[in-house]
């Protein structure tokens, strides 16, 4: 169908001027070069009768094509006095009609990253089935700007889910933190790419635009009807600090879900695992040592122990399997930890970190926990 974009010069138009094209007006069109000077049988053979307007009005036009393929027509009525379109007239549209072609082109090309990836996601939303499969795909997509972020998002929605089980939630909140850490970084995609391999201090226009992928990432999940309702906020508002520090709302602890929390330390976690260009990847240890010092000015102490308490199973499931008297027949547990990252820190190190952390936010305070509640770091 050719649909009118813009029009002048005629006393009476439609707003938009549309002529359905069968497929022998396309092939038509195709095999035209350059301007056409329209008859009654030239135009029929060109264009359709079951239109908007009348292809009388027309007394010459223009296929504008790129590589070949058909993107659109230009199209012109009569001349002043019903004068001739005369041959320089007709081979300067000629001339002209592959410019006008690729502005068309481009301007198709360039519909906003935010609509496209709507729309891709949307089409991952009607699915209903294979979630984890679907989002684990969509994933890969949103790191590919940059060889460090590779896999970030699938092992942020890993990490997430990790530590929703360990602090007890339900399998529904559990798979929305694993499709939450999936998507957190979607905004990215409208991030300049040269930012993501900058090895100094940003500037402050490119603090705003990485800044500015949390709400972007809002916007983009906003419009897709997804099985969770809480991803939104959790894309939003996953880089907000504890004490007002974060963006893009400056929101503090108290202001923002669990889930938001999860993910801000799913997030945190994996960033300190990976390369960076500004700085290295650190050790497990360092890792585990140094989120936990973030409790409670940047991150929630509570996720933060449920972290350190899959990072201890991860250790003592090594420990296990080293001891020859362990049971053949025991069922191996799934690993918290990416495969690639070795579980270089012992159980003791890590009760070492969590008996710290919760000396220094509760002064030595012990809180005695219900019998059949979450422990803390089981043995």
């Amino acid at each position: 169908m050719l649909a009118s974009v813009a029009a002048s010069g005629f006393p009476v138009f439609p707003q938009t001027a549309i002529f359905p094209l069968l497929p022998k007006h396309i092939h038509a069109l195709n095999q035209a070069v350059g301007a056409q000077r329209l008859s009654r049988e030239r135009c029929d053979t060109l264009l359709s009768s079951t239109g908007n307007v009348s292809g009388v009005w027309f007394q010459c036009l223009v296929p504008l094509q790129v590589r070949g393929k058909l993107v659109g027509a230009l199209m012109l009525g009569e001349r002043e006095g019903n004068a001739d379109y005369p041959v320089e007239l007709i081979k300067h549209l000629g001339d002209l009609a592959p410019f006008i072609a690729l502005a068309i082109h481009n301007h198709q090309l360039m519909l906003t990253l935010e609509e496209r990836t709507s729309e891709n996601l949307r089409l991952i939303a009607s699915a209903h089935t294979f979630w984890d499969e679907a989002l684990e795909a969509f994933a890969t997509t949103i790191d590919v700007k940059h060889v460090d972020q590779r896999g970030h998002s699938l092992r942020v929605g890993r990490y997430a889910a990790g530590m929703a089980e360990a602090l007890g939630m339900s399998a529904k909140e559990v798979s929305e933190l694993r499709a939450a850490g999936y998507l957190h970084d979607i905004g990215k995609v409208s991030v300049d790419k040269h930012i993501f391999s900058k090895s100094g201090a940003l500037e402050p226009t490119e603090f705003r635009e990485m800044s500015d992928h949390t709400v972007v990432g809002h916007q983009i999940v906003s419009k897709v009807h997804l099985p969770w309702e809480g991803i939104p906020e959790i894309v939003r508002w996953h880089h907000e600090r504890a004490d007002g520090s974060g963006y893009p709302d400056h929101l503090r602890s108290d202001e923002v879900s669990l889930p938001v929390k999860i993910v801000a330390v799913a997030d945190t976690f994996d960033a300190m695992l990976s390369d960076r260009p500004y700085r290295k990847k650190l050790s497990l240890g360092e890792v585990a040592a140094q989120i936990s010092w973030l409790a409670p000015n940047k991150l929630d102490p509570d996720v933060i122990q449920a972290l350190l308490v899959q990072l201890r199973r991860d250790a003592a499931s090594l420990t296990t399997l080293s001891r020859p008297w362990a049971k053949i027949n025991d069922k191996p547990r799934k690993p918290f930890l990416d495969p690639e990252i070795p579980c270089t820190i012992s159980p003791t190190d890590i009760d070492l970190l969590a008996s710290e952390m919760n000396r220094r936010i509760n002064g030595n305070r012990v809180f005695g926990v219900p019998s059949g509640n979450f422990s803390p770091i089981p043995g």
